[in-house]
C-alpha cells in the first residue's frame, strides 16, 4: 500500500490558495469535522478541488450528477452547491455508517433535497440506474481497483457531452509501477489507459500536490 507524503510547502501553499481564492463555507468545515468525529478516514478532496468540483457542475450546466463515492458528503455538498434548485445527484455509498453521515451533513449544509444517497456496491446500484434520465456530471472517488468499471459505467449513463472526473489517478507516481501497490495502482493504470483509448472519450490528466500528497486527476467527455 501507498504510503502518501506531503511536503510542508504544497500545504502551505494550499492553505494559502483555500483562504485567499477559495473561502469554504462553514458547512464545508462542518462536513469535515464531522467526518473526524465519526473516525472516518481523510480521504475526501481538498477544499480547491471541491470548489473545481462546483464549477465544473455550473460549466457545464449540469442538473443531473452521479457521484461514485460518498464519504462524508464533502464533495457532494460542493457540487450540490452547483446545481440548480431542481437539479439531482445519486451518490454511491458502500457503508451505511458513512451515509449517515453524509446524509446530516447534505440536510445541514441545505441542500439535502439535490442528494440521493444510494447504500450498497457502487457496482450492484449502477444498474439499477440504467434506462433512467442520463447523467451530465460523473465524478468516481471510490475503490480504485474498480476504476475502469465505474468509468464503463458512466459512459454507459451519460450521453455526448457528460463531463467524467476521475479522482487521485497519480497514487503518489504508483502508475510508473504498480507494483507499488498492487491493489490500487493497476486499477488507476486501467482507467486511464482506457479513458486515453476508448473512442467514446475525450480526456486529459493533471498531477497535482497538495495536503492530499502527490496525485491528480483526470476529466473526460463524453463524444
Amino acid at each position: 500500500m501507498i504510503e502518501h507524503v506531503t511536503e510542508p510547502g504544497w500545504v502551505d501553499v494550499e492553505r494559502y490558495l483555500t483562504d485567499v481564492v477559495v473561502h469554504p463555507d462553514p458547512v464545508h468545515n462542518r462536513a469535515l469535522t464531522s467526518a473526524v468525529e465519526a473516525g472516518m478516514p481523510a480521504i475526501e478532496v481538498a477544499p480547491n478541488a471541491g470548489k473545481l468540483l462546483r464549477m465544473l457542475v455550473q460549466m457545464s450546466g449540469a442538473r443531473r450528477v452521479l457521484e461514485i463515492g460518498t464519504l462524508a458528503g464533502f464533495s457532494s455538498i460542493w457540487m450540490a452547491q452547483g446545481l440548480p434548485d431542481d437539479g439531482r445527484i445519486v451518490t454511491c455509498e458502500y457503508l451505511q455508517k458513512h451515509a449517515d453521515v453524509a446524509r446530516a451533513n447534505v440536510d445541514a449544509a441545505g441542500v439535502g433535497h439535490k442528494v440521493d444517497i444510494r447504500v450498497g456496491a457502487a457496482l450492484d446500484t449502477l444498474p439499477t440506474l440504467a434506462g433512467q434520465e442520463s447523467f451530465d456530471f460523473v465524478f468516481i472517488d471510490a475503490d480504485k481497483e474498480n476504476d475502469s468499471n465505474y468509468l464503463d459505467w458512466a459512459i454507459r449513463l451519460g450521453r455526448p457531452g457528460t463531463v467524467i472526473v476521475v479522482d487521485n489517478v497519480i497514487w503518489d507516481g504508483a502508475i510508473l509501477e504498480p507494483g507499488r501497490d498492487e491493489v490500487n495502482a493497476p486499477g488507476i493504470v486501467a482507467a486511464l489507459e482506457k479513458m486515453g483509448q476508448d473512442p467514446r472519450l475525450d480526456a486529459t490528466a493533471i498531477q497535482t500536490v497538495g495536503s492530499k500528497g502527490w496525485d491528480g486527476f483526470a476529466i473526460a467527455r463524453v463524444r
